[in-house]
């Protein structure tokens, strides 16, 4: 992802002049090999290819150990030969194992910064593996880096929709007054994939899906939903907001989860055949969770009660990341109970959008009522627009030296905190999680959780793209 991101930035003319671009690894390539390898997925038109050119003409590669200062040494007398490289700024992309943290960011601090231009060091999530890891790693960044140099990376805090959450709270009059425990009955939040890990196991297994979706991504979208308003749109004021948020959260209890693993659909056809245990890079006996859907409680005064549900899984029925906000009853139905639950959705992907679920009558029924919908979205009138992906968006503010959307290292402790004893338990009873199939919606008892904590699901309406829809009566 990072190489073609930067080809688009290039691409656009974002970067600042006379930007270049250098890879170190172990590996033994060239500039060529990386061409060929990234070229599929940069989406090079005939129009630039010679732009292309230019852009890779800026680009060099190093091959070196990770624990080896000379090597580093080397990469420094590189940096400095560049055109300008004694006194330009550096910006260190650590698209690393987290094994390795800690010899290459030494190293770099050691051998590599610019003594006259700015230093910065994105890292890449997983940070650490759990409380105490994680905060061994954020000590030993601190005491090479200072706060405002270090931008840990979670992409999804670069999507448009997740970053729409700002204005959409407090950009809006509408949504203020019902934006708390009196109208909303819960918050789901939901990360799926249709696919299982297909030869990713091995990585996988040594985190799961908890540490690998549901304690960043997920977490990450409940703080925006839950905050409060900032004081201003400042990073540090963003980010004391989520912070408070999550230090109303108790950690996890084990009553409130429900762990799944995929198996094998033996109708299906292809991977959809093939269960987790059955990944070659995964151990026979793996107890790691593949799905798993946990109940928080924001313990404030705005939220005191209301459940926030977080689901995610792979090898489900299909792709989707959403926020659901479910608000309570119609107090005094005079419908014969016909009233269903109001619903605002906000899709992250795929196809974005923004859309309210509402009730109205049945036309020519009398009092007949039904689900619809009212679409928020602006997507059908930015369809021409071409929005960058979170990567662009990401990449950009660290040159531009904004930290809105990178995590805190305070918000990162209690991330863990709210997790690490619900994983140390795990991994110490060693849980079997419950098996679902393969291209299901996962275990039926993660249905039973959520409606034992207040969800409901009713009725059969499924929104459809209103976009694709009108097109389509046009034709």
């Amino acid at each position: 992802k990072i190489y073609p991101t930067l080809w688009w930035l290039f691409g656009d003319g974002l970067l600042p002049d006379n930007t270049y671009f250098v890879g170190f690894a172990r590996s033994n390539l060239t500039v060529e090999d990386i061409k060929t390898a990234c070229l599929p997925h940069m989406k090079v038109t005939d129009e630039e290819r010679e732009h292309l050119s230019a852009f890779l003409s800026k680009n060099s590669y190093l091959s070196g150990r990770y624990d080896d200062s000379s090597s580093f040494v080397q990469l420094s007398t590189h940096l400095s030969s560049v055109p300008g490289g004694t006194d330009a700024n550096r910006l260190f992309y650590l698209a690393l194992p987290p094994t390795v943290y800690y010899h290459v960011s030494a190293n770099i601090r050691t051998h590599c910064i610019s003594h006259k231009g700015w230093n910065r060091i994105i890292v890449e999530k997983p940070f650490g593996r759990d409380l105490q890891s994680s905060e061994e790693l954020s000590a030993h960044l601190s005491s090479l880096f200072t706060e405002d140099q270090i931008y840990r990376i979670d992409h999804y805090l670069g999507k448009e929709m997740v970053q729409n959450l700002m204005v959409l709270r407090f950009g809006n009059r509408i949504f203020g007054p019902i934006w708390n425990r009196n109208s909303v009955a819960c918050v789901v939040l939901t990360f799926k994939e249709p696919f299982g890990t297909q030869g990713r196991g091995g990585y996988f297994d040594d985190f799961g899906i908890i540490r690998d979706i549901m304690q960043n991504h997920l977490q990450q979208m409940l703080c925006l939903v839950a905050m409060e308003k900032p004081a201003s749109t400042s990073p540090d004021d963003l980010r004391d907001e989520k912070v408070k948020v999550l230090k109303c959260i108790a950690p996890v209890g084990v009553s409130d989860v429900v762990l799944g693993q995929y198996v094998g659909d033996p109708a299906g056809e292809g991977h959809s055949r093939l269960s987790y245990l059955d990944d070659p890079t995964v151990p026979k006996d793996s107890c790691t969770p593949t799905f798993a859907t946990a109940v928080l409680y924001v313990q404030n005064e705005r939220w005191d009660g209301v459940p926030f549900i977080l689901r995610c899984g792979k090898a489900l029925n299909e792709r989707k990341a959403e926020v659901r906000l479910q608000f309570t009853d119609v107090p005094g139905d005079i419908f014969g109970k016909h009233c269903q639950r109001n619903e605002l959705v906000i899709r992250v992907q795929p196809d974005e959008a923004i859309y309210l679920k509402m009730m109205t009558k049945r036309p020519g029924v009398y009092f007949s009522l039904e689900e619809t919908e009212l679409d928020l979205t602006y997507k059908s009138r930015y369809k021409n627009v071409k929005l960058p992906n979170a990567y662009e968006r990401l990449i950009l503010d660290v040159f531009c030296g904004n930290q809105t959307h990178f995590v805190r290292s305070d918000e990162l402790r209690e991330a863990w905190r709210l997790f690490t004893p619900l994983l140390h338990y795990l991994e110490r009873e060693k849980t079997q999680p419950i098996p679902y199939t393969y291209g299901s919606r996962g275990p039926n008892e993660a249905d039973d959780l959520m409606k034992r904590v207040g969800f409901r699901h009713e009725g059969t309406y499924k929104w459809v793209q209103p976009h694709t829809a009108c097109l389509l009566s046009h034709s």
